[in-house]
């Protein structure tokens, strides 16, 4: 057995000095595609240095050294010729020719400090959306030739970055926005230096693509058909971005019946926000009506009756610097003074919320605590700026309760007619529609979202959800 790497063949996948999402669909052959790749690399140039990475160390065995595809199964022929020596206790494969595959895993942020002085020639990742932005950064900043001399059939194709993942995960946010978002599939893109300078592409991979899954397992596509809602079957087999498998909402959430278009929010509605705090990350702040029962004439001129307590998320100001989960370092007195204005202008004659006055809903507790710029508690400066909030839910169970209600809300949106109250979201709520739909769960804890994905508006409508406003007499700060 020869991998041949042949320059025109792979200038036909892969451009040049490109970082690569080969993503989408359940059994596409993503992981299999990243083993070749590294065996490819290392046994036609001496001395290269291929790494590849999992987020966990168990899921790194589990996925690339067991079974028949894995590692030591490929390679069983050139073990047997003294050409390979697998390293099981390093997770590392030597070839020959000098030239090594690093097994390595990234759980924590603080690991990849572990990787300050490497030079990485080739970078693969296995499930990218497991991984954090600042993870995937460091490590591409790790890639580099250094003093490696490539053979001039293969000069100009490194050093490369190939990625493979479903949809879903702790980073499915930043890696839609970073690959899939805003251009075409197999489209390349110069990335400007800020964003590492290489080629991008993002490549969708099909279940068609793995032929010799589908001979050896027929039924594995039925299998996916099975899995329950068309939503959940569809980003599983046809690798489709809009949907979380396996997420806190996928099965829950149809984009086609809880975004409406902006519509006047009637006279005798509840009106209040909510706000989830953040600085280096985003806040999110989230205007909310509460229908009390009485119709409302939708934007197409037609008129609806909503159970009293559907929530409606008519507004949000979203603290984001341009990039998934990077917040815009305001200080306490800006965001108050930001709101205040915002509230002005929807409040005025035209305005989506004309005729309202706004209630002071909750927020993050932490803002009664956490000092801000001027020495005082964040809630204390806004308060000062004539902005108060509310104390939000944080008793034990909180957090699943709160998810619970959004999921229950979520789907009594989905009768026809609804008979309990629901939760729908404005078409111009963009950042909500982009990061709560897509929340995945707690690997550990499934009924709570995993913390470390980009949770600031599902945050700030979990603590509106539970919240008790409209029983009057609570504690305003």
């Amino acid at each position: 057995m020869r991998l041949k790497l042949h320059k025109r063949q792979s200038e036909a996948f892969i451009s040049p000095a490109t970082e690569i999402l080969y993503g989408g669909a359940a059994g596409g052959g993503k992981s299999h595609l990243l083993r070749v790749a590294c065996i490819a690399y290392c046994q036609e140039i001496p001395g290269f240095q291929a790494y590849l990475f999992r987020r966990e160390s168990p899921d790194l065995i589990q996925n690339h050294m067991v079974g028949q595809t894995g590692f030591p199964s490929i390679l069983a022929d050139y073990v047997n010729r003294g050409l390979v020596k697998i390293n099981l206790s390093r997770m590392e494969i030597h070839f020959q020719n000098g030239s090594i595959i690093h097994l390595r895993h990234c759980q924590y942020e603080k690991d990849v400090y572990g990787y300050q002085g490497a030079e990485i020639n080739a970078l693969c990742i296995d499930e990218l959306t497991s991984f954090t932005e600042t993870i995937y950064v460091y490590l591409r900043g790790r890639c580099r030739l250094g003093g490696l001399e490539i053979p001039p059939a293969y000069v100009g194709l490194f050093p490369r970055i190939i990625c493979g993942s479903n949809p879903g995960g702790v980073g499915h946010t930043w890696v839609k926005a970073s690959f899939v978002d805003g251009c075409a599939p197999m489209e390349i893109r110069h990335m400007p230096p800020e964003e590492g300078g290489m080629l991008r592409q993002y490549i969708p991979a099909k279940l068609a693509d793995n032929p010799t899954l589908m001979l050896n397992d027929p039924q594995y596509e039925a299998k996916l058909s099975g899995l329950g809602s068309p939503e959940l079957v569809r980003a599983m087999r046809e690798g489709d971005w809009d949907i979380v498998a396996g997420g806190m909402l996928d099965d829950v959430w149809r984009r086609d019946i809880h975004i409406l278009p902006p519509f006047s929010v009637p006279a005798d509605w509840h009106v209040d926000r909510s706000m989830d705090w953040g600085s280096s990350r985003p806040f999110s702040v989230i205007w909310w009506a509460e229908s009390d029962g009485s119709p409302a004439r939708m934007a197409d001129g037609t008129e609806r009756h909503f159970p009293p307590g559907t929530l409606f998320a008519v507004a949000e100001w979203y603290g984001c610097a341009g990039k998934p989960d990077q917040g815009l370092r305001l200080t306490a007195r800006e965001i108050a003074e930001g709101v205040k204005e915002r509230e002005r202008a929807m409040t005025a004659r035209g305005g989506i919320l004309a005729g309202h006055s706004v209630a002071p809903g909750p927020a993050d507790n932490s803002i009664f605590t956490e000092e801000g710029a001027e020495g005082k508690s964040v809630g204390g400066i806004m308060r000062a700026c004539g902005v108060l909030w509310a104390e939000s839910d944080k008793r034990p169970g909180s957090r699943v309760a709160g998810w619970e209600q959004i999921r229950q809300r979520l789907r009594a949106a989905m009768q026809s007619p609804p008979e309990y109250p629901g939760l729908f979201v404005f078409r111009t709520c963009a950042d909500w529609i982009r990061t709560v739909p897509v929340l995945p769960r707690d690997m550990k804890k499934p009924d709570d979202v995993d913390t470390r994905a980009e949770d600031h508006a599902g945050d700030a409508t979990r603590y509106r959800v539970l919240d008790r406003s409209l029983v009057r007499g609570r504690d305003l700060r």
